[in-house]
């Protein structure tokens, strides 16, 4: 089952034909992708089925063997790195910051994309700074070293950095890895009061459920192919969560936002664990 987009949605962001992968390695042959505007659009699929892949691509990260990848209607290759960083703000699956920094000159620096040759730092910059910190509750590790954080607060700051850029796209990259659920939902909350004031968000994310409840538009992916596009409430149904990742389940009403909910069925116990109660 497979959802297209309606031929009017403005697209900020698009995929075509793009045959990509690594080194001899091809993950996607001939994947068209349109990131409609203004939506948050969340890419799921089972591991190793092309997600990151993809997103590295739309976020120049990752130069397609074959195909263009437009941005505002211009190959984001042939664009300058300044004008793409001030449009588009990332943040990848892995990052890895320089030794010593501090928490603050680290998000400081989602603000290069704005600083010219002569430009100084402004009161306009360290709001954005400030505001990316309160956004990401790291305004306490402000003055820490990013190398003594843990997993999850390292990842905080990592999106502070990319909300400090204040750009109108944003990508990220399994941006909840490493967070407790509490952080998790914190986060995502925070992507769509984003999303809700006119950013344009596009996410990989593990969690069904999650895609589900913040996500506007889903992109279903399998083996290097989308096999459904579309809202939650049109395309995430058993047959697709069964087609996609092999997984018998029953989708329900979320009981809170009303939206779809994956709920897995229990299988029969492997036998080791159904006997381990005659063991003495």
């Amino acid at each position: 089952m497979t959802t297209s987009l309606p031929t009017e949605v403005i697209s900020p962001l698009a995929g075509t034909d793009l045959t990509i992968g690594y080194d001899r390695r091809i993950i996607s042959v001939g994947l068209d992708v349109q990131i409609p505007e203004g939506e948050f659009t969340v890419i799921v699929g089972p591991n190793a089925c092309g997600k990151s892949t993809l997103l590295r691509a739309l976020s120049r990260l990752l130069q397609p063997k074959a195909g263009s990848v437009l941005l505002d209607g211009n190959d984001i290759h042939r664009m300058r790195s300044k004008d793409v960083a001030k449009r588009l703000g990332l943040l990848p699956q892995s990052s890895i910051a320089p030794e010593g920094i501090s928490v603050a000159d680290l998000v400081a620096r989602g603000r290069n994309p704005h600083q010219g040759l002569f430009r100084q730092w402004t009161a306009a910059d360290e709001h954005a700074v400030t505001a990316a910190l309160a956004a990401t509750n790291t305004v306490d590790l402000a003055d820490r070293l990013v190398d003594e954080l843990s997993g999850g607060q390292r990842q905080r700051v990592w999106v502070a950095m990319a909300l400090a850029q204040q750009t109108e796209l944003l990508l990220l990259d399994e941006p909840t890895s490493f967070l407790d659920v509490a952080h998790q939902v914190e986060l995502l909350e925070l992507f769509g009061h984003l999303n809700a004031e006119g950013r344009t968000i596009v996410a990989v994310l593990h969690d069904l459920n999650q895609a589900c409840r913040y996500g506007t538009h889903v992109i279903a992916m399998r083996e290097g192919e989308i096999v459904a596009e579309g809202r939650p409430d049109e395309i995430i149904t058993a047959d697709l969560v069964s087609d996609v990742f092999g997984l018998d389940a029953v989708v329900v009403e979320d009981p809170v936002e009303g939206g779809p909910m994956v709920v897995p069925r229990r299988g029969p116990r492997p036998a080791a664990v159904a006997h381990s109660g005659d063991l003495r």
